[in-house]
């Protein structure tokens, strides 16, 4: 399974962006009027159980939708590290933390790819719609798999990837976003590139078992759930999606085409409300859970 040779990206280049941009959004990151992240990072914390006195690793944390459910369920006897390599996450992650007093809980930035930790130093592992958009997901899959302690899982989200959707969002939008407008993306974020890229390994259950297997884990379990995706309007789902993946569309949109684009989303996305309630798109989320095999 060589995911990174069928959608090589430029790893440095890659991280830069994604640093810059995560930086930008933290202090708005899912705070605009939208339900997403939040939900599905309790959901995982459910999935992956983790328990009292046991260490956590957060990988991508953001603003800690994982993060904290992880550590209310450990507990003060536990330890639940936080990394993200946008500084600015981390400051938004730390202050919640000395806001909930949670003392147990730590906030570094660093590189999720290879993170510098030791060896079984872990009891579970956590990735919130973070893992799978490493460079190279699969062989740092192999990393975690060597700071898990005896017995340790890994749980993690992802997309549910289909040849027929565009990535990364929910299945409605497939049909709201021309497809003419994708070609003002570079070239590896384009949807082609994206699907070698992700529905290699992710798309079908029996390849996602395979890599997790080959990267040290048994007991591979894949579940998909929707999330319900909750807006206060049209504005507020696309206000938000500028601090989520699709701002890379906006920003390489030419300001009449993001003008236009805005309003026949906005329109669309209200059109599906009931009256005046909110905006709610069923969204589906992959739920990976697996064991380290020693």
């Amino acid at each position: 399974m060589a995911a990174k040779s069928e959608g090589k990206v430029d790893d440095t280049a890659y991280k830069a962006e994604v640093t810059r941009a995560f930086d930008r959004a933290a202090a708005q990151y899912d705070r605009m009027g939208v339900e997403f992240f939040g939900p599905m990072g309790r959901r995982l914390v459910e999935r992956a159980a983790p328990r009292p006195g046991e260490r956590v690793l957060d990988v991508g944390c953001g603003r800690g939708a994982a993060l904290f459910p992880a550590a209310a369920r450990t507990g003060p006897t536990g330890s639940v590290l936080g990394i993200d390599i946008a500084p600015a996450m981390i400051e938004e992650a730390r202050r919640e933390a000395l806001k909930q007093g949670a003392g147990h809980v730590e906030l570094r930035v660093m590189d999720g790819e290879r993170p510098e930790l030791p060896p079984r130093s872990f009891d579970l592992v956590l990735g919130s719609y973070s893992v799978i958009f490493l460079p190279d997901a699969p062989a740092a899959l192999a990393r975690y798999a060597e700071l898990l302690a005896d017995g340790g899982r890994i749980a993690f989200t992802s997309p549910v990837f289909t040849d027929d959707t565009f990535p990364f969002l929910p299945p409605v939008f497939t049909e709201l976003i021309p497809r003419s407008l994708l070609a003002n993306l570079p070239a590896e974020w384009q949807p082609e590139a994206l699907r070698r890229r992700f529905n290699s390994w992710l798309g079908q259950v029996m390849d996602l078992r395979r890599t997790m297997e080959k990267a040290g884990f048994t007991g591979v379990e894949v579940v998909d759930e929707p999330v319900e995706l909750v807006a206060t309007s049209g504005e507020a789902w696309v206000d938000w999606s500028h601090t989520q993946g699709m701002r890379l569309l906006w920003t390489h949109l030419p300001a009449q085409e993001s003008a236009r684009l805005r309003e026949r989303l906005i329109t669309a996305l209200d059109a599906m409300r009931d009256g005046d309630g909110p905006l709610v798109i069923d969204t589906p989320v992959r739920y990976v859970t697996a064991s380290v095999r020693r």
